[in-house]
C-alpha cells in the first residue's frame, strides 16, 4: 500500500514524498481512513510505529477547511511532556508545508507571552501539556468550546504522571460532539474507563500486543556489579560498533555523574533530565540530532515517543523500576524498519525489577556475556588500542579521580567503641623516684608524648 491509496490530498502527499515517505506503516494504515471518516478511534502501537504521523496527516487535512478565531483553537493534541510536544509541532511543520494553518505550543519552561499572543490570532491546531494548558485555561487566555477534535497522546504515560484528573477536566470543558483520537502503548484499566466515558462508538486498533518490544530490536541484559557499571559500559561502547546512543539512567544525579565521567573518557556525550531549563533541554536534542554528539545520557524524561533516526543502541544503566519504562526506553531504537540493540545493566538488587520486565514481555532476555567479549581485549577494556604515554598518564588520572569520587560518596563506617584501657597495678617506688619526685608534680607521662621530652 502506498500512501496515494489513503485518500489523502496532492499538497499532503507531495510534503510526505518530500519528507522521503511513500509506503505508511502499519498503524498508519489503519488509523488514517478512521480519522478522515471522523470516527473516534483507541490506537494501540508500541513504541516507533510511527503514530504521530497516523493522526497529524489526517488533520492536516481536515483542518485545510475552516476559519480560524480567536482564542478558539480547532483543535487539540494534548501530550505528556514538552518534548513530545515539541516533536508534534515539528511533525506539523514538515507536512503541513503546502497548507496555511496556525499552529501554537503550549508547554512549560518559556514564557507565556508568545503562547497568548498566537492564541489571541487564533489557531488550527494547539499542541498542549496539561500543565500549562490548564493554566492558561484558568487565566481565561483560551476557550475551549469552539475545539472539534481532540487527540490524547501517550495516554498511559499521562496515567503514570497523574495528568488524569486534568485530562478529565479539559474534557468536560470541550463540545460533547466532537472526534476524540486515543492512542497509548498499553491500555491500563484506568485508561480504559476513561475511554468508556468521553469516546463515542471507537474503532479499535491493535497493531501490536500491549506492552511488546520491537521485534527489530536485538535485547540482551548484562549482570553486573554497582562498582564496576561505567568500566562495563565503556567496553560496549567502544566494542559494539555504536554509532549513536542513548543511555538512560534512573536518577537525575546519575544522569549528571554518568555524563560527566564518559566525557572526560573522551566519548562526545551530552544529557537531558527534568532538573534542566527547557531550552537547555532542546539545544542537547539538537545537537544529538545533528551528529555534534552521538550519545545521550538521559532520564525518562527523554524515553516517550522521542523519533531520533539513526540510534544505533539503547543503554539501560539503570534496570527500569517500572517494567513499562522499558520497552519505551529500548524503543529509541530499531525504529522505522531499522535494526537496534538494546543492553540493560543487571546488578543483584535488580533482581525484582528485570523479572517484572521479563514478566510483562513474556520473554527471558539472553544475557550478554562481557567477559567473553573482553577476552579478546587487553586485560582492561577501554585500553584496547596502543596508547601514547600522555594518553596513558590522562587515563590513569581519570581513573584515580573517580575512584576519589566513589570514596567520598561511600558513606563512613562507624568507629569501633574504644575500651577503657585497663589500670595497671601501682608498683612500689624505688627510693631513687621517690628523690626526684617534687611534692605537687605529675610523675606520670604526658599526655601526646611518648617519652620525656628533651630539655
Amino acid at each position: 500500500m502506498k500512501f496515494a491509496d489513503l485518500g489523502l490530498s496532492d499538497e499532503l502527499l507531495e510534503a510526505v514524498e518530500s519528507a522521503g515517505y511513500s509506503e505508511p506503516t502499519p498503524i498508519q494504515a489503519q488509523a488514517i481512513p478512521q480519522v478522515q471518516m471522523m470516527k473516534d478511534l483507541i490506537a494501540i502501537a508500541q513504541t516507533g510505529t510511527g503514530k504521530t504521523a497516523s493522526f497529524v496527516l489526517p488533520m492536516i487535512d481536515i483542518l485545510a477547511h475552516g476559519r480560524r478565531r480567536a482564542l478558539m483553537p480547532r483543535s487539540l493534541i494534548l501530550e505528556p511532556t514538552r518534548e513530545l510536544a515539541q516533536q508534534v509541532a515539528e511533525n506539523f511543520e514538515k507536512y503541513g508545508v503546502n497548507h496555511d494553518l496556525r499552529m501554537a505550543l503550549l508547554i512549560g519552561g518559556v514564557q507565556m507571552g508568545d503562547q497568548v499572543k498566537a492564541l489571541n490570532e487564533g489557531v488550527d491546531v494547539l499542541i498542549a501539556t496539561p500543565g500549562r494548558l490548564m493554566d492558561l485555561f484558568e487565566r481565561g487566555k483560551i476557550l475551549l468550546t469552539g475545539c472539534d477534535l481532540l487527540v490524547i497522546d501517550e495516554a498511559d504515560r499521562m496515567l503514570d504522571m497523574g495528568f488524569i484528573p486534568d485530562i478529565e477536566f479539559i474534557c468536560e470543558k470541550l463540545p460533547a460532539n466532537r472526534q476524540t483520537l486515543l492512542f497509548s502503548a498499553t491500555m491500563p484499566p484506568p485508561i480504559k474507563k476513561l475511554a468508556d466515558r468521553f469516546l463515542t462508538n471507537p474503532k479499535y486498533i491493535e497493531v501490536a500486543r500491549p506492552a511488546t518490544a520491537n521485534t527489530n530490536i536485538a535485547q540482551h541484559k548484562v549482570h553486573v556489579q554497582s562498582r564496576n557499571k561505567r568500566e562495563v559500559l565503556r567496553h560496549i561502547l567502544q566494542t559494539d560498533d555504536v554509532t549513536s546512543a542513548l543511555i538512560f539512567a534512573n536518577r537525575k544525579t546519575t544522569v549528571r555523574e554518568l555524563n560527566k565521567s564518559l566525557q572526560r573518557h573522551g566519548f562526545k556525550t551530552g544529557e537531558i533530565h527534568g532538573d534542566m531549563d527547557q531550552a537547555s533541554r532542546i539545544k542537547e536534542l539538537d545537537q544529538f540530532k545533528k551528529g555534534e554528539i552521538n550519545i545521550l545520557v538521559a532520564s525518562d524524561v527523554a524515553a516517550r515517543g522521542l523519533d531520533i533516526k539513526g540510534v544505533s543502541h539503547v543503554f539501560n544503566f539503570d534496570t527500569p523500576w517500572h517494567p513499562d519504562d522499558y520497552v519505551h526506553r529500548i524503543g529509541r531504537t530499531g525504529r522505522a524498519g531499522a535494526k537496534g540493540r538494546a543492553f540493560t545493566f543487571v546488578a543483584p538488587e535488580d533482581a525484582e525489577a528485570i523479572a517484572n520486565v521479563e514478566k510483562l514481555t513474556k520473554m527471558d532476555i539472553p544475557v550478554f556475556e562481557v567477559g567473553q567479549a573482553a577476552a579478546k581485549q587487553d586485560k582492561k577494556p577501554e585500553r584496547t588500542t596502543e596508547r601514547s604515554p600522555r594518553e596513558s598518564r590522562r587515563e590513569k588520572k581519570v581513573e584515580a579521580e573517580e575512584r576519589e569520587q566513589r570514596r567520598e560518596k561511600r558513606p563512613a563506617s562507624p568507629k569501633p567503641e574504644k575500651k577503657p584501657a585497663r589500670r595497671a597495678e601501682p608498683r612500689a617506688k624505688t627510693v631513687q623516684e621517690e628523690d626526684e619526685d617534687e611534692p605537687g608534680e605529675w610523675n606520670g607521662p604526658v599526655p601526646g608524648f611518648l617519652g620525656q621530652s628533651a630539655l
